[in-house]
């Protein structure tokens, strides 16, 4: 019955949050616990789960922007670090008694890092648009494309010649946004975003092409215009409640055989080694340490389309069938293991940031414009709908202000609005470091990550700033925990706004009463 895996998903879920761990290891657990139980999934909860990873595909698509990912050095990333997991993983594989053409293929997929997981992670910190973000979803997408040829090999089915018409897709966005020009009702928003993610996947299955690129090309279709979050925020509860499928069908894959589980081991012992190669080969193509560092921990698993190109490995004969048990039991250990990594990032990074700086290469790199905040009093962090706000109420009062994103979409459109923006992640000590902020008087923060805010005003005054810093925020228990951060002031604005109204009605009976 469908009520038991929901419960126990609930359940399980509700638990591990108590424990400050993301819901998502919750649902591994309880898929765990079901196949240990017993617990059949039906047809029911395997469409759901696929529906799940098309929609955040396509919400991830949204985000996208080709000519930031099909680079240099995102593809010298990608396919350096895929063969350097396949001259590791093969004699792994071998000595375990796979034949060579199966030692192989399982190589390959175990050099894959999870879509879901890394994309669940960015989105968890609203850090999708980020330089890390982005070059990590690149990496993914070069490693999906991979995965496809994979299937294609092993008896998917190679794609259709009349694929090659998709490249064409892009002719119809302009069509798709005169569209979203007539869009007013909130149900429609949603629907579309569901027409276009199922309608992108429906199109290249019928190329027989993966339909979750499909809802990762009709995303990009949309990305860079500004309505594209509107519809990925209407989507968003319906993306989470089917991801709890997707989860709860990895656990459910079952339990190996006592060798089956010395080769988790072994594998899950590796695991720092492909982190480790990721992290090397970010500094080696010169990106940034923390930005290496950043993209690293988001890559840090197995992955999702292990199971799927398994799945079509074994059942055209080129897997045993008991290696789906271990690649799913694998996939599903290796997201439990990233996802309290993932939450302490940030202390990790302190703690050894000397150390993974030494890896840091000297040279030029995209990111590492020179960013100065000229003379510039007043620095806005976030340039949402409160940080253009603000920048506008102190621009037109004749002061000196910046502001600064970590979403170069973001940045575009300020730009071309005629604000001063410049790029930066609010986290990076090394930024701080190489900011002259003598001239600025205070800091506001207009970001909405609880996490993200409590780390950027540590940061600041780690690095000595003394200014003031505002932070904006939703919730009065938050104010708190800013302030306790080093947080000079917090805005609660739907608290003002209650209290304003009150003024404004207690005003207006004043006059009456006058009258």
């Amino acid at each position: 019955m469908d009520i038991i895996w929901i419960g126990v998903a609930f359940l399980f879920g509700f638990g591990v949050s108590k424990i400050k761990l993301p819901p998502l290891v919750g649902f591994l657990l309880a898929g765990i616990t079901l196949s240990i139980a017993g617990y059949e999934p039906g047809e029911m909860l395997h469409e759901i789960s696929h529906l799940g990873v098309i929609f955040l595909l396509f919400t991830v698509g949204l985000h996208i922007r080709l000519k930031n990912i099909l680079r240099f050095d995102i593809l010298g990333v990608s396919l350096s670090h895929l063969l350097l997991s396949v001259l590791i993983f093969t004699p792994i594989a071998l000595a375990f008694g796979f034949e060579p053409q199966a030692a192989l293929i399982i190589a390959i997929m175990l050099g894959f890092s999870s879509t879901v997981l890394t994309a669940k992670n960015l989105e968890r910190r609203n850090e999708l648009g980020a330089f890390y973000g982005r070059s990590a979803i690149g990496i993914l997408i070069v490693q999906d494309l991979v995965a496809i040829g994979l299937i294609a090999y092993t008896g998917g089915g190679a794609p259709s010649y009349w694929a090659l018409s998709l490249f064409a897709l892009p002719l119809t966005r302009p069509l798709i946004l005169k569209l979203l020009s007539g869009i007013r009702e909130d149900e429609i928003w949603m629907l579309l975003g569901l027409v276009l993610a199922l309608g992108g996947a429906a199109l290249f299955e019928f190329f027989n092409v993966s339909g979750e690129l499909g809802a990762l090309a009709a995303g990009t279709l949309l990305a860079s215009d500004e309505r594209a979050d509107k519809i990925g925020k209407k989507m968003w509860g319906i993306k989470e409640a089917f991801l709890v499928g997707f989860f709860l069908e990895v656990g459910l894959t079952g339990f190996p055989d006592s060798t089956g589980f010395y080769f988790i081991g072994v594998l899950l012992l590796l695991l720092p080694i492909k982190s480790m190669l990721f992290y090397i080969l970010f500094t080696w193509f010169r990106f940034r340490g923390r930005t290496g560092f950043l993209a690293t921990i988001s890559l840090t698993s197995y992955s999702e389309f292990t199971l799927i190109a398994g799945t079509v490995a074994i059942q055209n004969g080129f897997l045993p069938q008991e290696s789906l048990v271990v690649m799913g039991l694998l996939t599903a250990i290796s997201y439990a293991l990233n996802s309290p990594v993932s939450i302490k990032e940030e202390k990790i990074w302190n703690a050894w940031h000397d150390f993974l700086m030494k890896f840091e290469r000297e040279g030029k790199h995209p990111e590492h414009q020179a960013v100065s905040l000229g003379s510039a009093e007043y620095l806005i962090v976030g340039m949402g709908n409160a940080g253009r706000a603000a920048y506008d109420k102190l621009k037109n009062d004749g002061k000196p202000v910046v502001g600064m994103d970590i979403d170069p979409g973001r940045i575009e459109r300020n730009l071309a609005e005629g604000r001063r923006v410049i790029y930066g992640d609010i986290q990076d000590r090394d930024l701080w470091l190489s900011l002259e902020l003598k001239n600025i008087k205070s800091v506001m923060i207009a970001m909405g990550n609880q996490n993200v805010k409590v780390n950027a005003t540590k940061t600041l005054r780690a690095t000595g700033f003394d200014g003031l810093i505002y932070v904006l925020t939703m919730r009065e228990e938050e104010a708190k925990i800013m302030q306790e951060a080093g947080a000079s002031a917090v805005s609660i604005p739907i608290k003002e706004a209650g209290e304003r109204l009150a003024e404004l009605s207690a005003e207006i009976e004043t006059k009456r009463a006058n009258a």
